[in-house]
C-alpha cells in the first residue's frame, strides 16, 4: 500500500493510500479459491471448477467485497502504523470515478486526531464541600408539604361561593361553533380551582360560583393546542356547579405517617430526615462537581479536535433552539448555525470530555454489568408499563447504552480526581447552598 501525506496541520491529518491492482488481484483470487471448494458445476467435480470461469461468473460481486475489505484494511493498517486515534468517524472517499478489474484503488482519508492530554498534578485543587445539617424546621416544613399533598376535600356549606383553591363538581359541555366536539363532554369531574388543570381562563369563570349554579365559560383554545381542529378557536362551555367543596389539610399524625408508608409519626420525621439528608448531599455534591470541571477548565490546555468542537455546537445550538421554541415540537426545524457562544460552550465540553475520558483509561475506570443494569432499570422506571420495550430498545441500540454508561463513567472519573484534590468540607445554610446552586444555574 501506498500512502501520501496530503495535509497536516494542528490536529488534521489527509491521506491518500492506494492498493495495488496486483494486491486487489490476489485478494480477489483467494475469495474465489474459497468460493471454488465449495462449488459445483456441471462438468467438474466438487471444488475442480476453473478458476477463469468462476472469475467470469462471480468475479463482479467478489471485486466488490474485496473492494470494500481493502479500503478497511488500508484505513486500519495506516491507523497502526501511524498511531493515530481518529477524534470520530474518519472521512473515507474512494477516488476512482469507475473501478474495473486491473485497476489500483484510490482513497482519500482525513481525520481528526484525538490530542495528547497532559498529566495533571490534582493535588494542587482546592475546593470547598458544601455542607447542611438537617434542622427540625426542615423536617417540619417537609412534614407541612405532606399534609398539604394528601389534602381532601369537604362540601363547602350550601350558598357558599367556591374560592380559589377549591374543588368544584361539574358536568360540562364544550362546543365551538355551536357544535359539540369530541372530547369536550365531561360528567361528575372534580376541579381544582386555580391548578391550571385547564386551558387558559376557564377555572377563573367558575370562581364565586355555588352550588346549582349554571356557568357558561367563554374561553379560547391556545394557537399551539395539541388538537390542530381547536388550536386558537374560541369556545364556550356549558357548564353545570353540582358541588363546591373546600380544602382540609391532613392531620401531621400517625394516620398521615400510614399514608406514606411509615409505621408512625416518629418513623416517617426519621425518613424524612435520611431524605433530606441525601438531597442536602447531592446538591453539595453537584456544586462541588461543577467547581472541579471550572477548575479544570482553567487548569488544563490542549489542542481541540475542531470536527468534535463543530458538532458539539450544533448541538448545543439545536436543543437550546428547541428550548426557546416548545411549540415547535414535531415540525421541522430550520437549520441553526452556531454562534460564538455556542462554540465557545462546545470548546469547554470536548475539553472536558476528553480530559475525564483520558483520566479514566488512565486510572483503569470500569462501570461493571451489575452498576449498568441498575442504571438500566432507574432509566426504565421513567417508562411506566413500557419497561419491556425499554430493555428491549436499550439492548439493540448501543449508542442508547452508551448514554447510560457515560454519566456513571464520568461520576467515577470525578470520584477519582476529588479523592486526590484538595477538598475542605464548609458547612453551610441551606438558603446559602442554594443561593450558590441557584448562581449555577444562572452561569449555565
Amino acid at each position: 500500500m501506498q500512502v501520501t501525506e496530503t495535509k497536516a496541520e494542528g490536529l488534521r491529518r489527509e491521506y491518500t493510500l492506494v492498493v495495488s491492482a496486483q494486491d486487489l488481484e490476489a485478494k480477489t483470487n483467494e475469495k474465489l479459491e474459497t468460493v471454488r471448494a465449495d462449488f459445483q458445476m456441471k462438468g467438474f467435480r466438487k471444488g475442480k471448477a476453473p478458476l477463469p470461469l468462476l472469475k467470469k461468473m462471480f468475479g463482479k460481486s467478489v471485486l466488490g467485497e474485496v473492494v470494500q475489505e481493502a479500503v478497511d484494511g488500508a484505513v486500519s493498517d495506516h491507523l497502526n502504523q501511524a498511531g493515530h486515534r481518529p477524534a470520530g468517524q474518519p472521512d473515507i472517499k474512494i477516488t476512482n470515478e469507475s473501478f474495473d478489474e486491473g485497476d489500483d484503488l484510490t482513497v482519500e482519508l482525513g481525520y481528526d486526531c484525538l490530542p495528547e492530554v497532559p498529566d495533571i498534578d490534582f493535588s494542587t485543587i482546592k475546593l470547598e464541600r458544601k455542607t447542611v445539617e438537617v434542622a427540625d424546621a426542615d423536617i417540619e416544613e417537609g412534614l407541612g408539604k405532606l399534609a398539604e399533598s394528601a389534602v381532601s376535600y369537604v362540601a363547602r356549606p350550601e350558598g357558599e361561593a367556591a374560592a380559589d383553591g377549591d374543588q368544584v363538581v361539574i358536568d360540562f359541555e364544550g362546543s365551538v361553533g355551536g357544535e359539540v366536539f369530541e372530547g369536550g363532554t365531561a360528567e361528575d369531574y372534580p376541579l381544582v380551582l386555580g391548578s391550571n388543570a385547564f386551558i387558559p381562563g376557564f377555572e377563573e369563570q367558575l370562581t364565586g360560583a355555588k352550588a346549582g349554579d349554571d356557568v357558561s365559560v367563554n374561553v379560547t383554545f391556545p394557537e399551539n393546542y395539541g388538537a390542530a381542529n381547536l388550536a386558537g378557536q374560541e369556545a364556550v362551555f356549558a357548564c353545570k356547579v353540582k358541588e363546591v367543596r373546600q380544602p382540609q389539610p391532613a392531620e401531621i399524625d400517625d394516620e398521615l405517617a400510614k399514608r406514606f408508608e411509615a409505621e408512625d409519626l416518629d418513623d416517617l420525621k426519621q425518613k424524612m430526615r435520611d431524605q433530606i439528608a441525601m438531597e442536602f448531599a447531592g446538591a453539595g455534591r453537584n456544586l462541588l462537581k461543577r467547581r472541579l470541571l471550572d477548575a479544570l477548565d482553567e487548569t488544563v490546555s490542549f489542542d481541540l479536535p475542531p470536527t468534535l468542537v463543530q458538532t458539539e455546537a450544533k448541538e448545543i445550538a439545536q436543543q437550546l433552539w428547541h428550548e426557546e421554541n416548545p411549540s415547535a415540537e414535531g415540525q421541522e426545524q430550520p437549520e441553526i448555525e452556531p454562534d460564538e457562544s455556542h462554540t465557545k460552550l462546545a470548546e469547554r465540553r470536548v475539553r472536558l470530555g476528553l480530559l475525564l475520558a483520558e483520566v479514566g483509561q488512565r486510572q483503569g475506570v470500569e462501570i461493571n454489568e451489575q452498576e449498568l443494569g441498575q442504571a438500566v432499570m432507574a432509566e426504565a422506571r421513567n417508562f411506566p408499563g413500557r419497561e419491556r420495550e425499554f430493555f428491549d430498545f436499550v439492548k439493540q441500540n448501543p449508542p442508547a447504552l452508551e448514554r447510560i454508561r457515560a454519566p456513571l463513567f464520568e461520576e467515577k472519573v470525578v470520584d477519582v480526581i476529588l479523592a486526590s484534590a484538595d477538598v475542605t468540607d464548609v458547612q453551610v445554610s441551606k438558603d446559602d447552598l442554594q443561593a450558590e446552586m441557584d448562581a449555577l444555574e444562572e452561569e449555565a
